[in-house]
Formats: structure tokens, C-alpha cells, sequence
């Protein structure tokens, strides 16, 4: 267990709290803080549920409850409804974070601090920017004593460190208010410090990475007495950097994070933030982005991880281009007289055909583009041909044309068998166009559709696409590894609301979260999504890894199947505790 924190340091936060309940769904203002009942399930030793009363309930029981009309322990049989708002989640927290900003500068006003609006952003003053600027000296967990002064920070990642590490930020604090001049310099100075306080006493996150967030305090202070946006907004760079961070690690535990690649980039950047403090907000700027690139990579860095976004990949892209191509082919023929049989066969395997050219070889490449001119030849052939030459040319062309049918269907991995019975059809198709009287396809009209052919990819569009075929065997296939370690998820939840599709595109990679599937819970994080935002990858800590799609990642999401362990950020948690705490005794501020 943690230790108790000093005098000042708020205790340990232990439990995350679920999304407002599951979803988020808070009767209370935009500024009220979030319950503080319920463990996040999966944050145990076991990675079990443990959620007192109404957080206990799955989604299935409380959709009884509703159905027998009583109020279900979840929330009443209004929640349905909720369920259905048109507002995701996210925005919803993004908004409560507003509605605490203001209470913060309503609360600032009433001490006489001002209200950090951008008008009343001054320098520091003399005294307080010479102190700022001091360069922290860094003891080991061995320096003994207390030697360095106030300026000493020091480098013990162990829980007793956290606590000495916080002890030393209060005597620090204490020291700057000492020498600023005004009230809001004062009540700047004390916000951030309540909010590294509230930071080093989030347990879910290491001690290690607690203990490096807490050297961000000063390059933070230094941003805020000088941007007032700091207290405004949420996305301001040095908020967005430590959300960003913080958010990554909460799965780990200290020995996960021990050594990693991840606590080695979160060490960078706060020693690049700290080498230099005159460049304000842009440092976090600059650094956030990097991380963001960092992130990218080491996400999915594992090298069965890597095999299985190539494949997702592939297949995302494979499963669009067929979907898309048989749209535009069916948009290219519907005012050609083409028999049925050539369009079920250009619509039901060529399609195909081309979208796996076009994944292996490329759009453009000349075996992509010979296949699909073998579409407008195919058409062209399968027509009535009253000329004499033209079904002269048909009889010479057509042992090459069925020959690229052939290569074609080749791609799709089909049977000779199966090969035949097509080849069979088009042959005999052929074979009556030669005896029919009716008129010909035009030359203009078939080349007209040979060059929309050749230019596909500039009239497909990224609608349409529903579920892909995504199995554990399929990928076991294709990568031709043991894949018992990936779990595709195919079912679970009903159709998700708009809401819920859009909540779905705004997760972000790094983030984790508690899965519910098959009846098991686990932690997850969320490590991977595709360019065309189909498919979503999250990898557990015992080494699984399950591949969504994104209609049923939304579906999971409004079943409550799949929850985020964090309700609101990492600073704004760390804001509202501050001002919780600064309500209570406004008097501290200016003090």
C-alpha cells in the first residue's frame, strides 16, 4: 500500500471512477466533481469487478430493470433514453471542465485575484521571476538529509520518495508566494502547486512517473503566471503533454514501467522542458507532438503486434476497395446493356479482384491496370456482336482475355475447380452474344468506361463499409503464427447510436480501459486504430490482444462493455481537487 501523505497532500486516490457510473450520464452541473464511489473494474490485484451498489449492475440487468419499469440501481428508467443522446461523452466531460473553469475564476474574483482573463496576464515580478528561475539541484535516494535547499528535488521513485518529493514542492510553493507581489501571482502559484499535489497523489499512475511529473511543476508555473489560457482551457499544450503521458501509464504498475521505453521518453521530455524554461508553451508544444510520434511507434512495437496491424491493414483496405469498386462498377454499367451473368461476375469476384491488385501491387501498378482493363474487355466480348470483324477480334482476343481471368481469380486464392465454373459461364455467355442480332455496344461508350476504369481510386468514396471478414483464423492464415493470443471481437452490443459512433473516432491510442468479453474482464489499452478507422486494436497486460471494429468498439461502448478508466484527464482531475480544496478555505489562495 501507499503511504499516507503529508500534511496538505491530499490522499491517495486509489480507484478510477467510472464514466460518470458507466457512461457518464451525471445529473450534476458543469462544474459539480464526479462521484468518488466505485472501483474501476480491473484496477484489483485480479483484474475483477468490485463496484459497490449501482456500479455492480451489468448492462444486461439494468436494461431488466428499465424493462419491468422500475428504477434500475444504474440510474432510473429515464437512462435508456440518455443512452440516445446525440452528445458523446467526451464532449459532455469537456464541458464540465469548462463549467469548472469558471467556478475557478468566479472563486479568483472573489478572493481579489483577478480572473486570469488574457488582459490580465503581466511578467512576474522581479523577485518571483529570480526564484522561478532558479535551476532545481537533483538529490538520489541516498543524498541524505535535506541538504540543497528548498531548490533540491529528489530523484527516490519509491513511495516514500512521492511523499518527500511533495513535502519539498510545499516548501517551494510556500518560498515563491513569500516573494510575489500580488494576489493573483499568489493564487496562481498555489493552483499549481494544489494540482501537482492532487497528481502525486494519483496511486493509479507509478511512483516513478509520479515523481517525474512532479519536476513539471515549475516549467508549468513559469507557463501559467505568463499565459492565462493555462487556467482557461483545456487544450493548452502543457495540459494536453501531461493528460497525454498520464493516460499512457495508467495500466502499469511499478515494475511494468521499470526500464521501459515509455518511462524512458517520459524522462526526456521533462529533462528537454526543464533545459528550456524561457520558451513557455512552446516546449509543450513541441514535445507533446513528439510524444504523440512516440507513441505511434511504440504502441505497437511488439512484433506480433506488428504482424497483426499489417494484416488488419491489408484486409481494412482490401474489404473498402471491393466495397467501393463494385459501387462504381455498378455506377459504370448501369446504362450499358451488359447480361446478368457479366455482372454478377464483375460485381461479385472482380471487384474483389482488383481491390487485392491494388493492395499487394498498387493502383497503378501494370499488372493492376491490366486487370482492369479486362473489366471493359470482359463487357466489350460478353456483348452482341452483328460485325463480322468484331467477332473475329473476340475469337483472337479471347484466349489471352480468359487467361487474365484466370491470373485474376489466382489472387483470390480460388480453386481451380471453382476457376472452371466461372471461366464456364463467361465462355457460354460469349458464345450467345455471337448469335444475338441486338445492337452492339458503342466504341465511345466502352471507352469512355476503360479510362474511369484505369482512374478507379478518384471516384470511390469511404462510405459503405460494414463489417470485414475478421476471424482468428483468417489472421492465423495470413500470418502464419499461433493466433490464439488475438481475439477478434464479432458480437456483443446492439446497433450504436450516432453518439457512440462518434465517441468511438475520438478515443485516442494510449488510453486504457476496462473489456468486458465473453464474460471476462480485463484491462486493456488502446494501441492501434487503422488509416481508414475501421478497425481497432487494444492489448492486455497478459499478453492478448483483441481486434475491434469500429461499429462494434461503438456498440461496446453503449453496452458498457467497454469503459475508460479515466472520467476526466489527468489535469483536470488535479484542477478540480485543487478547487474543491481551495473552496473550502478560499483564504489560502492569497495567503
Amino acid at each position: 500500500g501507499q503511504p499516507a501523505g503529508p500534511a496538505g497532500m491530499p490522499a491517495g486516490r486509489s480507484g478510477g471512477q467510472l464514466f460518470g457510473g458507466r457512461l457518464g450520464w451525471d445529473d450534476g452541473g458543469a462544474g459539480a466533481p464526479p462521484s468518488r464511489s466505485g472501483r474501476m473494474p480491473g484496477a484489483g490485484a485480479a483484474g475483477t469487478s468490485s463496484m459497490p451498489g449501482a456500479l455492480g449492475q451489468t448492462p444486461a440487468q439494468m436494461h431488466q430493470a428499465m424493462a419491468q419499469g422500475g428504477p434500475s440501481q444504474y440510474g432510473g428508467t429515464h437512462e435508456e433514453t440518455r443512452l440516445m443522446t446525440q452528445t458523446t461523452p467526451l464532449a459532455r466531460t469537456r464541458s464540465r471542465a469548462q463549467g469548472m473553469f469558471g467556478q475557478l475564476k468566479r472563486l479568483l474574483v472573489g478572493v481579489g485575484a483577478g480572473d486570469f482573463s488574457a488582459t490580465s496576464a503581466q511578467p512576474p515580478s522581479p523577485a518571483l521571476a529570480a526564484a522561478i528561475a532558479e535551476r532545481p539541484q537533483y538529490a538520489g535516494a541516498g543524498a541524505g538529509g535535506s541538504g540543497g535547499g528548498t531548490g533540491t528535488v529528489y530523484e527516490d521513485f519509491s513511495p516514500a520518495g512521492v511523499v518527500k518529493v511533495a513535502e519539498k514542492l510545499r516548501e517551494k510553493t510556500d518560498e515563491l508566494k513569500k516573494k510575489a507581489e500580488t494576489k493573483s501571482e499568489k493564487a496562481i502559484i498555489e493552483m499549481v502547486a494544489l494540482m501537482f499535489q492532487a497528481i502525486l497523489a494519483e496511486e493509479r499512475i507509478p511512483t516513478t512517473i509520479r515523481v517525474w511529473f512532479a519536476r513539471l511543476q515549475m516549467p508549468v508555473l513559469r507557463v501559467a503566471l505568463g499565459d492565462p489560457e493555462f487556467f482557461g482551457s483545456i487544450n493548452h499544450p502543457a495540459r494536453q503533454l501531461i493528460d497525454r503521458m498520464g493516460s499512457c501509464v495508467l495500466g502499469f504498475d511499478a515494475t511494468g514501467i521499470s526500464g521501459s521505453a515509455l518511462e524512458a521518453e517520459i524522462k526526456r521530455i521533462v529533462q528537454v522542458i526543464e533545459q528550456y524554461p524561457e520558451t513557455g508553451k512552446r516546449v509543450f508544444q513541441i514535445v507533446y507532438d513528439e510524444f504523440q510520434k512516440f507513441l505511434s511507434k511504440y504502441l505497437t512495437g511488439k512484433q506480433t503486434t506488428q504482424k497483426v496491424v499489417s494484416v488488419a491493414q491489408q484486409v481494412e483496405q482490401k474489404e473498402t476497395l471491393t466495397i467501393q469498386y463494385t459501387i462504381e462498377m455498378r455506377n459504370l454499367l448501369k446504362d450499358i446493356p451488359v447480361r446478368d451473368e457479366i455482372r454478377t461476375f464483375l460485381f461479385k469476384v472482380w471487384a474483389e479482384v482488383l481491390a487485392v491488385s491494388a493492395v499487394r501491387k498498387g493502383p497503378k501498378d501494370a499488372e493492376t491496370v491490366a486487370l482492369k482493363k479486362a473489366a471493359a474487355d470482359l463487357v466489350w466480348s460478353a456483348s452482341a456482336k452483328p460485325n463480322r470483324n468484331d467477332r473475329a477480334r473476340v475469337i483472337q482476343d479471347l484466349p489471352q482475355l480468359l487467361q487474365r481471368l484466370r491470373v485474376g481469380m489466382g489472387l483470390l486464392g480460388m480453386s481451380a475447380t471453382d476457376q472452371d465454373a466461372h471461366i464456364k459461364i463467361v465462355s457460354d455467355t460469349m458464345a450467345d452474344a455471337f448469335m444475338s442480332k441486338t445492337q452492339a455496344i458503342p466504341q465511345a461508350q466502352i471507352d469512355a468506361m476503360t479510362q474511369r476504369l484505369a482512374n478507379l481510386e478518384d471516384f470511390v468514396s469511404e462510405d459503405g463499409l460494414g463489417d470485414l471478414p475478421l476471424d482468428a483464423e483468417s489472421i492465423e492464415m495470413m500470418l502464419g503464427i499461433d493466433a490464439s493470443t488475438i481475439e477478434v471481437v464479432t458480437n456483443g452490443g446492439s446497433k450504436p447510436t450516432p453518439a457512440m459512433v462518434a465517441w468511438a473516432q475520438e478515443l485516442q491510442p494510449g488510453a486504457w480501459f476496462t473489456l468486458d468479453h465473453n464474460g471476462k474482464v480485463n484491462q486493456v489499452q488502446f494501441v492501434w486504430r487503422s488509416d481508414r478507422k475501421h478497425l481497432n486494436l487494444f492489448a492486455s497486460s497478459d499478453g492478448h490482444s483483441y481486434l475491434i471494429q469500429a461499429g462494434r468498439l461503438a456498440a461496446y461502448l453503449q453496452a458498457g462493455l467497454l469503459l475508460p478508466q479515466e472520467e476526466e484527464t489527468l489535469t483536470v482531475r488535479a484542477t478540480r481537487e485543487a478547487l474543491t480544496r481551495l473552496e473550502a478555505n478560499p483564504e489560502r489562495l492569497v495567503a
